[in-house]
């Protein structure tokens, strides 16, 4: 029996033909059909309720003018938008199917929409809602595209911002261009930073990216594979190999976001298809040693951020990484929404990034999204 991700990397090097593969491919071994108990019970009454509050709270709060998500600063931010969209997708709902259908469509649209012509690619981008790091909305709203990219009807229309035509049209051309952008904005050191000009990488964009791109080639797009290769190679240089942590950057950094950057940086290799070695099993390890470093209060915007990668570096991870984290994350999770009692997750950045990470990170045994999928 084939599984999805054997079928699209399948597909995928059938489109290259003789221009070479991208990714390393995951192994016969890890993409055997899950047996169901990395999913099973996982996903209680309680955290049910809590999902259903989560995304009828997004649903409520989104921009009815132009399908964006985020408040304050962040208000249209792409990369909260971009979220918010997964939040539902993450729960079977997409462009055309489901009773949030409608809310991913818009929000879709509106992300497409803020897409900006440039010689190296479209830059996904909304300059009036972006403080600082504008790679880091171009990074998530290219993931949203990618997980999307298969699942808008072949008939569906554009509405709202776009210009007449078919919806999955506009998706594979900006899915394309945003691509593009992304690997001709690959610097010297091998990763990326806040700008599509940056000189310097530093892991957080970084992760922004690589999965961005692997989210893409699962869609079939073609992604080179020397730009993977210096990415884990970057990757790898902000490992502290006695402790396990990854670095802000290679030349060093803070540490007290450890946590988080380790989270990204472990997320990050297995995005590109690096499942063994002494740094998965290193920052593996120094997250089930410092998770409770992770819990600050609600203004510290890397909860969530630490959170979102944490968990899905864990499921990837399997075994008893998955089994015992996970119903730690979730029990928490669902404490933490009861503070503001409407169904939000209240978090630093804005309500709706903390809702729409929260969201995801309990949905991770649905299986739905396609990044995730086993």
């Amino acid at each position: 029996m084939t599984t999805r991700r054997q079928f699209l990397s399948r597909s995928s090097l059938a489109l290259l033909g003789a221009t070479g593969t991208a990714f390393a491919l995951p192994s016969e071994t890890r993409d055997s059909v899950p047996d169901g108990t990395a999913s099973k019970g996982m996903i209680t009454p309680e955290a049910d309720a809590a999902i259903a509050r989560g995304l009828q709270y997004l649903s409520n709060n989104q921009n009815r003018g132009d399908g964006s998500f985020g408040t304050l600063g962040y208000a249209g931010n792409t990369a909260v938008t971009s979220l918010a969209g997964l939040a539902f997708m993450a729960a079977g709902h997409h462009p055309g199917r489901g009773a949030y259908g409608p809310v991913v469509t818009r929000a879709l649209e509106n992300v497409i929409g803020h897409g900006q012509r440039s010689p190296r690619g479209d830059f996904l981008h909304n300059a009036n809602a972006t403080p600082h790091g504008p790679m880091y909305g171009h990074g998530f709203a290219t993931l949203f595209l990618a997980e999307v990219s298969g699942m808008v009807p072949p008939s569906m229309e554009a509405t709202g911002m776009l210009r007449p035509g078919k919806l999955r049209d506009h998706v594979n051309h900006m899915l394309r261009k945003a691509v593009d952008l992304i690997i001709h904005s690959q610097n010297g050191e091998g990763g990326w930073r806040y700008y599509r000009d940056s000189i310097d990488a530093d892991i957080s964009v970084t992760i922004c990216q690589i999965m961005a791109l692997r989210a893409a080639r699962n869609a079939g797009l073609y992604v080179p594979k020397s730009v993977v290769d210096r990415c884990v190679q970057y990757v790898k240089l902000c490992q502290d190999r006695k402790q396990g942590y990854f670095r802000y950057q290679k030349q060093g950094g803070n540490d007290q976001q450890a946590f988080a950057r380790t989270a990204a940086g472990v997320c990050a290799l297995f995005a590109a298809g690096i499942y063994e070695g002494p740094e998965i099993t290193l920052g593996l390890e120094y997250l089930k040693r410092n998770r409770n470093t992770q819990q600050n209060g609600w203004n510290d915007m890397h909860y969530f951020y630490g959170h979102y990668y944490a968990a899905q570096a864990m499921w990837t991870a399997g075994g008893s990484y998955w089994q015992e984290w996970f119903p730690w994350i979730r029990d928490q999770l669902i404490e933490r929404q009861k503070d503001p009692g409407n169904g939000s997750w209240r978090d630093g950045i804005c309500n709706h990034y903390g809702t729409a990470m929260a969201c995801i990170i309990l949905q991770i045994p649905n299986n739905y999204l396609p990044i995730m999928q086993k």
